[in-house]
């Protein structure tokens, strides 16, 4: 529950200041995604406000590394959330570096939502039983979290993450820039976060299918492992024995 609330705070902040960045400001980038490559120039200055928001993505993916590792709890898809964090703390870096901060601020924004609405089913799944209760408000708001987080992630990472930012990033840049720099660099990494998009997918159509043919009845993460079952991200280093052969007990 603490980590879905930490997350569920950040992810709403950021996603509420990417919005505000492209609804209301100036900034075109959402209704014309080409226009992200217009004026770009080699060294060129980052608005502040855009700047702010790539050292609070910098600094949570690069926490999350850390916190997948240490901190959360291991899941059936860790490995895949790791390399996730991995090749979004590089693009966050690389874009700032090599000034494709416009098109990194819309790639934020279409992702950010389906994460808020993740952390807010799950918080909802935890608190709908408690105190030996069952309280009928927080599993509706699970339930209808739960159908918007699948609609979302389908509309905004499936279908205008390629639609705007893929369209943008490999067919628009060459129009504007023809010798743009990193220009498969950037789009290989897309084009992964957008695989790792389908295999998310893939969990989310499994866990649909579960539910119509009523082999779950109760809302969860299928991602997590039962508690019986959940491995460690680490082998435990093995016990080293006393001189009598004994094991120390660690309570002493």
């Amino acid at each position: 529950m603490p980590e879905s609330a930490w997350k569920f705070l950040f992810y709403l902040g950021a996603w509420s200041y990417s919005t505000y960045l492209l609804f209301g400001t100036d900034y075109p980038f959402f209704h014309d995604p080409p226009s992200v490559f217009y004026d770009w120039k080699p060294g060129m200055a980052v608005p502040r406000d855009i700047a702010v928001a790539y050292v609070l993505q910098g600094s949570f993916y690069g926490h999350s590394i850390y916190a997948t590792l240490y901190l959360d709890a291991w899941r059936k898809d860790s490995v895949v959330m790791l390399v996730h964090h991995v090749v979004t703390l590089v693009l966050i870096v690389s874009s700032y570096a090599f000034r494709y901060h416009k098109v990194g601020i819309l790639v934020l924004f279409l992702h950010d939502i389906s994460d808020v609405q993740l952390e807010f089913t799950k918080l909802n799944v935890y608190f709908k039983s408690r105190g030996g209760a069952h309280h009928r408000l927080h599993a509706l708001a699970a339930d209808l979290g739960c159908l918007s987080f699948c609609l979302s992630w389908f509309w905004f990472r499936l279908y205008w993450f390629p639609l705007k930012v893929l369209y943008a990033t490999s067919y628009c840049s060459l129009r504007s820039v023809p010798d743009i720099p990193f220009y498969f660099f950037f789009n290989v990494l897309l084009l992964l976060l957008t695989l790792m998009n389908l295999y998310w997918f893939l969990y989310i159509v499994a866990f649909a299918a579960k539910v119509l043919t009523g082999q779950v009845r109760e809302l969860k993460d299928v991602r997590e492992y039962d508690t019986a079952e959940a491995p460690s991200p680490k082998p435990r280093k093995a016990e080293k024995p006393l001189r009598n052969g004994l094991v120390k007990d660690k309570r002493f």
